[in-house]
């Protein structure tokens, strides 16, 4: 007795990849140490009074990264918000998220002294966007496992990088609002760099996290540039030194620092370089034995943030940058 043959399932069809459904925020990070070199290298150009055009060069090339990397990843947010407290359970895309704030204000510091309305309307527009992450990964961290909660570099960037609003208050004239934020913004990195310094005694982090340290630089590099700017000049010169400090010791522990290889986290090294230049360039004014030493490390950071951008955006294409920091997919 002959059976009836069943009939076989259609051809399964994966759907087509969509525009921007992996972009990693992980490529946010490199694009936040090139806004910092770029304004690194415009305070250079006035203290040396040479390649004062290579600034607003890299500023420019560094805005349209931005817009690009932006509208990319803005395609998962728009397909699926929930993709936003995904992105924010693991460490890079932590890191991405708080560069791509981060970065537009940046971009509003760069733009202030060429179209302050514009850039006025950039920084609320930052502002708000800050805000709304900190509020995320707030509720990111409350939702999420006791292990996850544990203060990490990256909380900088998310708790105390409203300070970057100061360099574009100092530029629009608001030295009264830049004053105001060194001393509020003094309170959170003081709380987390106590942590951390606690957590390091406990146990150093594993090779593949090392580089995420050199986050530390930031906060007080920048506290020392808004506080120069608004005519803190006492506190800006305390708040350099300690930073010299700070990026003396990661100097000192470069091999160990960088003794996991080469991963996307090495973005983290990009604007705390940028940013530590930019305090020696300014308050040296390009004069002495710290002018030259700041020639120096901006030439290292102009190198170092070169390399490491170029080799995290060649990562992206193929998917291979969203699969080494796990990004989430729309």
């Amino acid at each position: 007795m002959s059976t009836a043959r069943r009939r076989l399932p259609p051809p399964l069809r994966l759907p087509a990849p969509g525009f921007g459904r992996r972009t990693p925020p992980a490529l946010f990070t490199p694009v936040m140490g090139l806004f910092g070199l770029g304004l690194a290298w415009r305070s250079a150009g006035s203290a040396y009074g040479a390649l004062e055009g290579l600034g607003d060069l890299i500023l420019g090339a560094a805005t349209l990264l931005l817009a690009g990397v932006l509208v990319a990843w803005l395609a998962k947010p728009l397909r699926r918000v929930a993709v936003i407290g995904e992105e924010l359970r693991v460490l890079p895309g932590r890191t991405g998220l708080a560069a791509a704030s981060l970065s537009l204000m940046l971009a509003a510091a760069a733009m202030a002294p060429l179209a302050p309305r514009a850039a006025s309307v950039l920084a609320f527009l930052a502002l708000t966007v800050h805000v709304a992450l900190v509020v995320f990964f707030v509720r990111v961290l409350r939702q999420g496992p006791p292990e996850g909660r544990v203060v990490s570099p990256v909380f900088h960037l998310v708790f105390v990088g409203f300070i970057i609003g100061g360099l574009v208050a100092n530029a629009l004239g608001y030295s009264f609002l830049a004053r105001w934020l060194v001393w509020l913004m003094l309170v959170p990195a003081g709380v987390i760099y106590g942590l951390s310094a606690r957590q390091l005694v406990a146990g150093l982090p594993p090779a593949p996290l090392r580089p995420l340290l050199a986050i530390h630089l930031s906060p007080l590099c920048l506290l020392a540039l808004v506080a120069h700017g608004a005519g803190m000049v006492a506190q800006a010169q305390v708040l350099a030194a300690l930073a010299a400090v700070v990026f003396a010791m990661f100097l000192v522990s470069g091999r160990w620092l960088v003794a996991g290889g080469f991963t996307p986290l090495w973005g983290a090294f990009t604007f705390p370089l940028a940013a530590f230049a930019g305090v020696l360039v300014t308050l040296s004014g390009g004069q002495g034995v710290m002018g030259a030493a700041a020639a120096v490390v901006l030439g290292l950071a102009t190198v170092a943030t070169g390399v490491i951008a170029w080799r995290i955006f060649r990562l992206w294409p193929g998917g291979r940058l969203a699969a080494r920091t796990n990004a989430a997919e729309a």
